[in-house]
């Protein structure tokens, strides 16, 4: 697997269409893509030619980061993918400076962020039909 940060549009279409089949196709996500893509920076890992997983990150406050949009396509998941995405992000924003990273979580992967190093600061909330929690891991 090969991770590749990318910051322009015309460069990150594969996370896009990622994002679009794990949250809008499989998870009922209306919406899913917002004015924050064209800022922040991409991370896709690709097998061989395919990309395969995604997240993104962005600046939240002083010295915090904000991943989000991480997503594993269906066939690929059970494989590490999900952590070492986390895992490139974390790397990628002490690199940049930063000393926290927050997210917010579906209730059902609260448990993989946890394996991690996430803790939960926030109670439950719906963002869409789905509830979420937010959680914070200090780098």
């Amino acid at each position: 697997m090969t991770a590749v940060w990318r910051k322009s549009p015309q460069d990150f279409g594969d996370a896009l269409n990622i994002r679009e089949t794990v949250f809008v196709k499989e998870q009922g996500f209306a919406n899913e893509f917002d004015e924050t893509d064209k800022t922040c920076d991409h991370l896709i890992l690709y097998d061989g030619e395919k990309a395969v997983g995604c997240a993104r990150i962005f600046p939240d406050g002083e010295a915090g980061w904000h991943i989000g949009r991480v997503a594993v396509l269906p066939e690929y998941r059970g494989k590490g993918l999900g952590a070492r995405l986390l895992c490139e992000a974390e790397k990628r924003v002490l690199e940049l400076g930063g000393k926290m990273l927050c997210l917010s979580a579906q209730m059902q992967a609260e448990g993989f962020y946890k394996k991690l190093g996430y803790r939960t600061v926030s109670e439950p909330y719906l963002d869409e039909h789905c509830p979420h929690v937010r959680m914070e891991k200090i780098l």
